[in-house]
Parts: structure tokens; sequence; C-alpha cells
């Protein structure tokens, strides 16, 4: 009754079942190792910010460029605040708010986004303390530049004179007269009474988009293991019931005008 996986076309299907199987569980388990590396790599990240913001912050210039190993690290510059800026659409607890913004200049020409604080409800210049004056030296963490419409970053334009959606060097150089750092720093302390923001983890250590597509990846190519082995199974089953049928007499034969086939001949259509 079983002869038949042995002809060709069973050893096709049974080869490939045999095949498939190992090939599906080997990428499920990949994409479930580069999800898992993510986690841990988001881990890493989370713990180094912590172990960074005790460590004695160095000169700015020494931790440019900014990468995945100096984001994060304490800087120290000095200089003469300038322009102020509002971002807009920034939560922190929770709360819906905004950053307080302000260029600073240093002696190098260009300027430092340093972001002084956060304050809570729709931006408001009325609001937001002013800038100290003369010579300051700040010092926080050292943050890279946001690509707008990634990590939460709002990339909505038309915003009304003295805001900037992103804090990026590429946003900031249209609205200022002097070249801006390819960096920002936030104050380990608010400013004036404002909320610190934290700083983030650089870009690509994070639990983000790419982190779950990982994850569903993985799902789904457990389930065409399941797929496989239910489709292998279905066929396995219609071809033994053809085989009992045919042992019976029931499958009738192709070529009878009355649409009864011969008893005993299997029909070439059948799976």
């Amino acid at each position: 009754m079983y002869r038949f996986l042995l002809t060709p076309r069973w050893w096709g299907i049974n080869v490939f079942l045999l095949l498939s199987i190992p090939f599906c569980v080997f990428m499920g388990s990949w994409q479930l190792g580069r999800f898992e590396d993510r986690v841990d790599n988001h881990r890493d990240a989370e713990a180094r910010i912590a172990t960074d913001k005790r460590e004695a912050a160095r000169p700015l210039d020494d931790l440019l460029p900014v990468t995945k190993t100096t984001s994060g690290k304490q800087a120290t510059v000095s200089g003469r605040y300038d322009t102020q800026m509002l971002v807009p659409d920034r939560k922190l607890d929770d709360k819906d708010g905004y950053y307080v913004l302000t260029l600073l200049r240093t002696g190098t020409g260009r300027a430092l986004p340093v972001v002084r604080g956060w304050l809570p409800g729709a931006p408001d210049p009325a609001k937001t303390p002013a800038a100290p004056t003369g010579e300051v030296t700040v010092t926080g963490a050292l943050q890279a530049s946001e690509t707008p419409g990634s990590n939460g970053v709002s990339a909505r334009g038309g915003l009304p004179e003295g805001q900037t959606a992103a804090i990026s060097s590429a946003s900031l150089v249209n609205l200022v007269e002097y070249d801006v750092y390819d960096a920002w720093l936030t104050l380990n302390r608010g400013d004036s009474g404002m909320k610190a923001v934290p700083a983030t983890a650089p870009n690509g250590t994070g639990l983000d988009l790419k982190a779950f597509q990982n994850l569903g990846y993985t799902a789904e190519w457990f389930a065409f293991v399941g797929f496989v082995i239910f489709m292998w199974f279905r066929l396995f089953r219609r071809e033994l019931e053809f085989v009992r049928d045919a042992e019976l007499g029931l499958v009738p034969d192709e070529g009878d005008e009355d649409g009864e086939r011969e008893p005993g001949r299997p029909s070439p259509s059948a799976v």
C-alpha cells in the first residue's frame, strides 16, 4: 500500500521535505540570534550610559566624531550662548513637552547645539528661560545628530520661526549663519530649573523596528516548518486514500462515456 513512496515523484517530495526543514530551522535560529544580539546590545548601551556618566568629562574635540563608542561620553566645552531654539514634540516621563536648545559658540568658530533642559506643554518662547550670558563652560553627555523620521524624531516641516524638529547639523546650518558641530550635548543638570534630558543609546543599539523585524522573521521561518510538514501529511493522506480506493475498485475510468471509469485503474489527475 505504501509503495507509492518509492516513486520518483515521492522521492522528490521527500527530499524537499528533508532539506527544507533543517534549512528553515537554521534560518529561524539565525534570525532569533540576530534579535538576541540586538537585545544584548541594547542592554550594554544602557549600562554604558550609566557608566559614562560617572567618568570624568573630556574635551569635546577629543570625542569627535561621534561614534557608538563616544556617544554618551561626558564632554566639556567652553563658549558663549547664542541662538536659542525650541524642539517640539518631545516626551519626558510620559509627558508632552519640548527641549530648549541653545547654540554655544566656541573658540573654533563653530557652534555646538546644547540641550539645556525640557519644559512641559506647547513650545512658548515667553516661558522659556534665557540662556546665561558671558563665557560659560558646560558639561554633559555627547550625542550624535538626529535623523528626522527615525527613533521618534519628528520629520514635520512648516514649524514656526525659532523651532526645529530635529537636533541635526544638517537642519540647524540652514537656520544660523555659522557652522554647527555634527553633534550635540545634553546637560547633566537642567539649566534654570528645567528638567535635564537623559542621554540616549546610539542608533543601531536599541530595540528598534529592525530588531522586531528579526523576531517576526523568526516566527515566519518556524511557521514554514509546520506548513511544510502539514502539506506533506496532506499529500500523503490523499495519495493513501486514492490507493485504497483503487484497490476497492472505486476509481472510475477517465475514458468511460457514461462518466464511470474502469475499476482498479488510477486517475492520471489524482495526487
